[in-house]
């Protein structure tokens, strides 16, 4: 419906309105809906427009730029195509442009008035960062994620003294990270994430004492970690993964107290972790460190390694798992079951026993060997090796003695709270991100649910049985198979039609996003109503009607505000279960979304 104040100042059109009179072809251009709204209120005193979360194509209308006291624009997650109109630099008056998830093309203006917050996100924006961007001495947030700029970041955005969150992640641009950038003491998000960054971290960096998430991975940065980094109190999300950075890690970082996720893995360190680093109550720890000869004791993650090197011999399998004996059985699945083995070593393991009866056994067999033999990321559960004869089919993996997620959010012995439940779907967020957009050819899992997450020692977890998934060849972004996925979370363009995407994946993601935190299975509702009808309806004001009863207690001192954070993780969900695929987000955008809300969170 259409939501309008007596004044005319506010005019919103809802998720998918099409007003019955006037219900025809050209509605949804974006010509159309612009005289619509110039004949339905008052434009010259319109101050709040909101159209997101429709199917409006075509260019974004020049004419909006009329609207001389309009202080907030938002188009968010529709269609628009085009460059951004020049007569937007006339509003004066504006302090939100949000233009997320759309198409639109060309370059960042370099005229943007009196900007508090910048949202280009997802589209197809190029060219540079306009030099122009440093004299918006109001801008408070600036996201240009997703797109394709490039070249240097200019010096002059050190002097945005007023920013608090920075995010151009996942584009093209080079050269050195700023160090007037560390000069914006307020500044509390800085996300540089796969860009091409490269030169070494300034001892500058130290000054940023109110930052609390820092996230540089994936991109060229060398040199080594400042010590000055062990100044910034704040910091409670720390990612330099996937660079070369070099030398050891400083040991005055134990004073980082805050920090919950810290990730230096995939760089060129060495020598000795810091104690105080180990002892650091984080939820994350992930290293990776040439050790000094003689200094390090061989874990569970180094015993596993060893064993990659090995044969396991059939005998040796039956050995470990007491001859595959009832005792040892963990589930069963579609395809065969999976046992628990200790190897002579002491290692344990999961041995997935594929049933040949079954013709769809080998296929799955072949499949998670095709799939898993090159994929090494840390939210995927690690396969061993294999062992293959005529009569027998098995697949070692790595075993998680925590079990899957399903066992913690539907038995009573167990309970996960707000945090815990975030940093889980985070997890397997990530994965799907990894599948989908780093993999030389993307994975489509095809068979998300809460029992294919597994959780480690440390409660992390990890994505399991590929048996059902699909690759795409270079030139395919879908394809058509037999649908095999559980019932629930398909896809509606899977389960009619049998086309696979990484949207499918997605799809399933935000109904196992939904479910993780109202604890109620998709496959619970009948007729017309759904889970995520269900979710929507109540949202965001009887948020605690829909949310698990046991996760925020009514006395909960901090209720408002973890209220707050599961609205925004249900939103999150229905962003992802949008019927069209074309207009449901990408799991890159989830995991930007989701790590937000967890500083949210931690704040709690």
């Amino acid at each position: 419906m259409v939501s309008r104040s007596i004044s005319s100042s506010f005019f919103k059109i809802s998720n998918h309105f099409r007003p019955l009179s006037l219900l025809n072809e050209s509605w949804s251009s974006a010509t159309s809906v612009c005289y619509w709204v110039g004949v339905t209120c008052d434009s010259r005193h319109q101050r709040f427009l909101d159209l997101s979360f429709n199917n409006f194509r075509g260019k974004v209308p020049s004419w909006f730029g009329y609207l001389r006291y309009l202080q907030v624009l938002n188009l968010r997650n529709n269609s628009f195509t085009g460059s951004i109109p020049c007569s937007f630099s006339n509003i004066s008056t504006l302090e939100t442009l949000n233009l997320n998830f759309n198409s639109i093309e060309g370059q960042i203006p370099k005229v943007i008035g009196n900007l508090r917050e910048l949202k280009l996100r997802g589209n197809n924006l190029i060219g540079s960062i306009p030099l122009s961007l440093s004299n918006a001495s109001r801008l408070g947030t600036l996201d240009i994620s997703y797109n394709s700029l490039q070249g240097n970041i200019p010096q002059g955005i050190g002097n945005l003294h007023n920013m608090n969150w920075l995010a151009i992640q996942f584009n093209q641009l080079t050269g050195s990270i700023p160090f007037t950038i560390f000069n914006i003491s307020r500044i509390e998000f800085i996300s540089f994430t796969g860009n091409c960054f490269s030169g070494s971290l300034p001892n500058e960096i130290g000054g940023l004492q109110n930052l609390a998430h820092l996230s540089l991975r994936h991109n060229k940065l060398q040199g080594s970690i400042p010590d000055s980094m062990s100044n910034m109190v704040g910091l409670e999300f720390l990612d330099l993964s996937h660079n070369n950075i070099s030398g050891i890690i400083p040991k005055s970082l134990e004073k980082l107290q805050n920090l919950n996720y810290f990730n230096i893995s995939v760089n060129k360190l060495y020598g000795e972790i810091p104690s105080g680093v180990v002892f650091v109550p984080m939820t994350f720890v992930l290293l990776s460190i040439r050790y000094k000869r003689g200094k390090s004791v061989p874990q569970q993650a180094d015993l596993l390694s060893i064993v990659e090197r090995e044969r396991i011999s059939y005998y040796e399998l039956l050995r470990a798992t007491n001859a595959l004996s009832e005792s040892n059985l963990i589930g069963s699945g579609s395809f065969g079951s999976v046992y628990k083995g200790v190897l002579k070593s002491g290692t344990a393991i999961a041995v997935k026993v594929f049933n040949l009866q079954l013709d769809a056994a080998f296929k799955s067999f072949d499949m998670e060997c095709e799939v898993l033999r090159s994929l090494r990321y840390r939210n995927l559960v690690k396969v061993i090796t294999s062992c293959s004869n005529l009569d027998f089919k098995a697949l070692v993996l790595q075993y998680m003695p925590n079990g899957s997620l399903e066992k913690y959010l539907y038995s009573h012995n167990y309970f996960l709270d707000i945090r815990q439940r975030l940093s889980i779907v985070i997890d397997v967020a990530c994965a799907l991100e990894y599948l989908h957009h780093v993999c030389s050819s993307p994975v489509i899992h095809c068979d998300l649910e809460p029992s294919n997450v597994l959780l480690d020692e440390d409660m992390v977890a990890h994505l399991s049985d590929f048996g059902i998934s699909k690759l795409l060849g270079e030139d395919e972004s879908d394809l058509y198979t037999k649908t095999l996925e559980t019932l629930g979370y398909i896809a509606p363009e899977y389960g009619q039609d049998g086309l696979v995407s990484t949207k499918c994946d997605v799809y399933s993601y935000g109904i196992m996003l939904l479910e993780t935190f109202t604890r109620r299975k998709p496959t619970e509702f009948e007729g017309d109503l759904s889970l995520k009808q269900w979710v929507s309806y109540s949202l965001p004001d009887a948020v605690m009607d829909v949310a698990d009863s046991n996760l925020v207690p009514p006395m909960d001192n901090h209720l408002k505000k973890k209220l707050d954070c599961v609205a925004s993780i249900m939103k999150v969900a229905l962003d992802c279960c949008i019927e069209s695929p074309a207009r449901r987000t990408n799991m890159k955008d989830v995991v930007g979304m989701l790590e937000k809300i967890r500083i949210q969170l931690l704040a709690c």
